[in-house]
């Protein structure tokens, strides 16, 4: 198993081919954001590895992400959630 394609941190996410528009690195922020995590680190570890990005320009991505309508067609669920969760942040401020 080969790991997934890495975008440059700085460079703009291309659309995969015959896609709605939504980067391969688009789709690998929902798909991260989908799993379950055991513990603490573990998710940052995964964004390091597998992404090749900091935890911080994930979560800069993601937030970006979550206001984008194709992200909302590909995955409803997660970004519903992800917009719930960030607005409760919100309203705790």
């Amino acid at each position: 198993m080969t790991a997934p394609d890495r975008d440059h941190d700085d460079a703009p996410a291309a659309p995969a081919p015959g896609a709605d528009g939504l980067s391969v690195r688009d789709r690998a922020l929902l798909a991260l954001e989908r799993r379950p995590w055991p513990g603490p680190g573990a998710k940052e570890r995964a964004i390091r590895e597998e992404l090749g990005i900091s935890p911080v320009r994930y979560y800069q991505l993601l937030n970006a992400l979550i206001e984008d309508e194709r992200a909302l067609r590909e995955d409803a669920v997660t970004v519903n959630r992800l917009r719930r969760v960030r607005d409760a942040r919100r309203g705790r401020r």
